[in-house]
């Protein structure tokens, strides 16, 4: 696929980006201290929040200016309903988010506490994004500048995907959260994979971040949380700092990251500019409350640049 349809960012075609991966509600309750086993404890305040590391990088990169379709499944009840809606408020197009019969839509039932989170993720429809049901979007993923996807739907789909991308010679940025193992075919399928110090530690298992790092130059990206992101250019390591700001909720930072590195790249702007562009995006996302709360518009990024 070629990328010189996207000179710059100012190019009018938007890019077109392809999330596969998952929807969830998330459940959040904010107490000043967790319940032990068998305990009841009052919390102070309750909300519902859409979730769900495709869903948040899907919104992250309509809100960026891309013209995205989501691909992935939700349940049978109110809460897809309501996951739905939320991508049509962010203008993300919903062809291919078939509800499936008979299942709930996966949830995360987060308790924050004593100034840290625990969660408890029920995956439930998001695994029935199987390679299958992939296979109706085909065209979609050919088509598009950049497809994006993530590890809360089944392995064997990550790898379908993988192999249509490298055939189609369409990039695909693997964000390869949470932490499993993953083939070598596909990691030599992908373009880029973003995971941080903890996934990068499972994904090249017996190699140091420095050795991982001068296996995959240009191509291996490590997000270090406020140290910003490491990677080798074929000469040397390369730590892009991110942007100082006063955080009010970490979650869907790296979520806001890997939409906007990816969104830039579609549109064929430079590593530097567009890992930059990715920490400016994830330092303004965890500035105000909920995953996805927080994810700034194209304008509120190119304003801080």
């Amino acid at each position: 696929m070629s990328q010189s349809q996207h000179t710059s960012s100012s190019s009018s075609a938007k890019a077109k980006i392809c999330v596969i991966g998952s929807c969830s509600m998330d459940l959040v309750v904010t107490s000043s201290r967790r319940p032990g086993a068998g305990e009841t404890v009052l919390g102070e305040s309750f909300k519902t929040v859409p979730g769900g590391k495709g869903a948040n990088q899907a919104v992250a990169a309509a809100r960026l200016g891309a013209e995205v379709t989501m691909i992935g499944r939700v349940g049978d009840d109110h809460l897809g309903e309501a996951i739905l809606q939320n991508f049509k408020d962010n203008h993300v197009n919903t062809d291919y988010m078939e509800p499936v019969t008979d299942m709930e839509s996966g949830t995360a039932h987060i308790i924050l506490a004593e100034g840290d989170n625990s969660i408890i993720v029920v995956k439930a429809a998001n695994d029935h994004v199987t390679p299958d049901y992939v296979a109706k979007a085909v065209k979609v993923i050919q088509s598009s500048d950049m497809v994006m996807i993530q590890q809360e739907i089944p392995e064997e789909t990550v790898a379908y995907v993988s192999e249509i991308c490298a055939k189609a010679n369409v990039p695909l940025l693997l964000n390869p959260a949470p932490a499993r193992h993953v083939s070598e075919a596909v990691i030599n399928n992908v373009s880029y994979i973003t995971p941080n110090e903890h996934e990068a530690a499972v994904l090249f298992e017996g190699l140091t971040l420095q050795e991982a790092l001068r296996q995959q130059p240009n191509r291996l990206f490590v997000t270090e949380g406020s140290n910003g992101v490491r990677y080798y250019d074929g000469e040397q390591e390369v730590v892009v700092p991110t942007y100082k700001v006063e955080a009010v909720d970490t979650t869907g930072a790296g979520d806001t990251f890997n939409a906007a590195f990816g969104v830039a790249l579609a549109e064929g702007q430079s590593l530097q500019d567009a890992l930059r562009f990715g920490n400016r995006a994830a330092s303004l996302s965890v500035t105000k409350f909920g995953a996805q709360g927080g994810m700034p518009t194209r304008q509120e990024v190119e304003e801080q640049l």
